[in-house]
């Protein structure tokens, strides 16, 4: 209800927790991230077998044109001496072409199932997670953390937890596997030639280290350039009627456009770093190759490697290992965004959730509705209380307004009740009981709200009208609609009770959609009602034919008013004024009327504007 002074998330974690809970989350998925990586593994086979045959069917060749001598060692496939030459190279080719066509097939199998695991099942998993703890936080959270930032830790920095299964675990597993495979071949091959052309490699993952600790604030900081960027997003198509109603086009755009280069130009100083670390991977590997042309081609030469089953083959294993070599980019790349999306996101998952149900919480099938204020404070931060001591008895049924400047604590007070926040000292009690002994749903579902502003969903009329009892009859729709002077307005709209409103009922106007808020609290029955100052953005004759329909509905019921008309707060059984905190006055509005102090003078000024008000009416009259 009303605003609080920023707090953090949940606390910073270092790299390796953030890891920890990630390998957490995807142990969940284990079963569909084995299959994963067993065709990551066939495809290495396969990949491998290839190379083989490969390098037999060269040396095949070479051995039927010039004779040289078939190398013994390693798997070798053997023919049958009457078959013609021919007949080998065709079983290679065949092979080859075999192998090509199921890692083809492979390749596919495996892109399915990763993203079906990653977008099918651990992003939604994960959202919904999120979304789950968003619903339970408490105003406190949202007042503190902007809409921008919010939307972009539920959407992109979930996509950016995905990355960590496809594009880092998986990746790197695949990774270790390959290069390790591949090194055990190459060495089995020729141990002197595996370690000239694997010198390099050590430079390499002293880079990776360098890059990854340089390469992660930066990322760090272009989520939260991001964050501003919405942020100011949203603002722009809330306040899109003020910005026009303003002339301040040009300035908004001009907004948006700073906070977009800012975030282009995080993204371009990552890029530029990104661009410097591959091509220095990338000329590493080469160095490699360049090795091997030198060093296996005089191994050839002196007949201290084959040709086909040595040179060409060693060719492949290492042209496999510098592109795992080279994926050492992405992999360290995905890695910095995974985890600073999945340090955004566990910072949502792990925010303090301060209000919710006790363990054994009461339930209560119905409410008579006696609310107490027992030594009530409140305050956002220790040193800046929002109230102070209340102590304030109201019987079931009984009609209490609450007048007092803005930031008396008036929201604050009602805000107690239904427990959006809990007192720092004292207790508040419905019919007798502590509220945070009673189970948090049932005590809100006894309890009706109307806000300041009238919040809609982009849905119809009596969906709105239902939101908080979807199960209510078109007869109880109408019902509340009646009581809360609705229910001609609604008539007239294009689909009556079915007319779908735009988002946050733009096309009604505040009035219209204050009585459907009003529709909306009434339909619940509730024990108690909050009204937070429900006519201000309504006219004095909408006003007039609300109370009169409100009667009905108040009788019987306990009922907060935030108020500031004599006429509704002449309606109250009983009235207290606020101001810093505290309850200054309490009484009647006829008692109050007769002591000096905040509400005799307020009232005395709405008297004199109605008189005036009056005589000008008069005096155009006679003219």
């Amino acid at each position: 209800m009303s605003p609080s002074p920023p707090r953090s998330l949940g606390a910073p974690q270092s790299n390796w927790a953030v890891i920890r809970r990630l390998f957490g989350l995807v142990w969940l998925y284990r079963r569909r991230c084995l299959e994963v990586l067993a065709i990551q593994l066939l495809l290495l086979t396969m990949g491998l077998a290839g190379l083989n045959f490969t390098g037999q069917a060269i040396d095949f060749i070479r051995h039927q044109v010039s004779g040289t001598p078939l190398p013994s060692a390693g798997f070798r496939i053997a023919f049958p001496a009457h078959w013609p030459p021919v007949a080998p190279v065709a079983v290679f080719a065949g092979l080859i072409l075999g192998l090509a066509l199921c890692r083809a097939g492979l390749n596919y199998v495996y892109s399915i199932l990763i993203n079906r695991l990653t977008q099918l099942e651990i992003v939604p998993h994960l959202r919904g997670r999120v979304y789950d703890q968003l619903q339970r936080l408490s105003f406190r959270f949202f007042d503190a953390n902007s809409t921008g930032s919010i939307i972009n830790r539920v959407t992109g920095d979930v996509q950016a937890v995905r990355m960590f299964l496809d594009q880092v675990l998986i990746q790197s597993f695949i990774m270790v596997i390959s290069l390790t495979v591949y090194v055990i071949y190459m060495t089995s091959l020729h141990a002197g030639l595996t370690l000239a052309c694997l010198a390099t490699t050590p430079l390499l993952w002293i880079s990776a280290a360098v890059f990854s600790r340089r390469i992660q604030p930066e990322y760090s900081r272009n989520r939260d350039l991001a964050d501003i960027m919405v942020r100011n997003l949203a603002e722009s198509i809330q306040g899109m009627p003020v910005t026009k109603g303003f002339g301040r086009e040009a300035e908004d755009r001009a907004k948006f456009v700073r906070s977009n280069d800012a975030v282009l130009a995080q993204q371009q100083s990552i890029f530029w770093r990104v661009s410097l670390f591959s091509p220095a991977v990338g000329f590493l590997t080469r160095v490699n190759m360049m090795v091997l042309l030198g060093y296996g081609g005089w191994l050839v030469a002196h007949d201290r490697l084959p040709l086909g089953a040595g040179l060409v083959v060693f060719a492949g294993l290492l042209e496999q290992f510098s592109g795992q070599v080279n994926n050492v980019v992405n992999v360290v790349n995905s890695a910095q965004q995974a985890l600073i999306g999945a340090r955004r996101v566990f910072e949502i998952l792990d925010a303090p959730v301060e209000v919710a149900s006790r363990p054994g919480a009461l339930r209560r099938e119905r409410l008579a509705g006696a609310v107490r204020f027992e030594g009530v404070s409140f305050a956002y931060e220790a040193a800046e209380p929002v109230l102070r001591g209340i102590d304030l008895d109201v019987p079931a049924g009984r009609c209490i307004a609450i007048i007092g400047a803005t930031g008396a604590g008036k929201s604050v007070l009602m805000s107690l009740i239904p427990r959006f926040f809990d007192p720092t000292a004292g207790r508040v009690l419905v019919d007798g009981v502590d509220v945070r002994e009673l189970e948090l749903d049932d005590l809100r579902r006894h309890i009706g709200l109307v806000f300041q502003e009238s919040f809609l969903f982009s849905h119809t009329v009596a969906a709105n009208i239902a939101f908080g009892h979807p199960q209510a009859t078109r007869e109880q729709i109408q019902k509340a609609a009646k009581i809360a002077a609705a229910h001609d307005f609604i008539l007239q709209l294009a689909n009556g009770y079915e007319t779908v409103l735009g988002e946050s009922g733009v096309t009604l106007s505040g009035g219209q959609r204050q009585r459907l808020a009003l529709a909306r609290a009434i339909l619940l029955e509730p024990a108690i009602l909050l009204l937070d100052d429900p006519t201000a953005a309504i006219d004095s004759q909408t006003e007039h034919e609300i109370f009169e329909a409100l009667d009905r509905a108040i009788a019987g019921r306990t009922t907060f008013i935030v108020a500031h008309r004599l006429s509704t707060l002449r309606r109250a059984d009983f009235i207290i004024v606020m101001d810093d905190g505290r309850i200054v006055q309490r009484g009647t509005h006829a008692e109050l009327m007769k002591v000096p102090g905040p509400y005799l003078h307020v009232a005395s000024l709405q008297l004199v504007d109605s008189r005036e008000l009056q005589a000008l009416e008069l005096k155009g009259g006679a003219a």
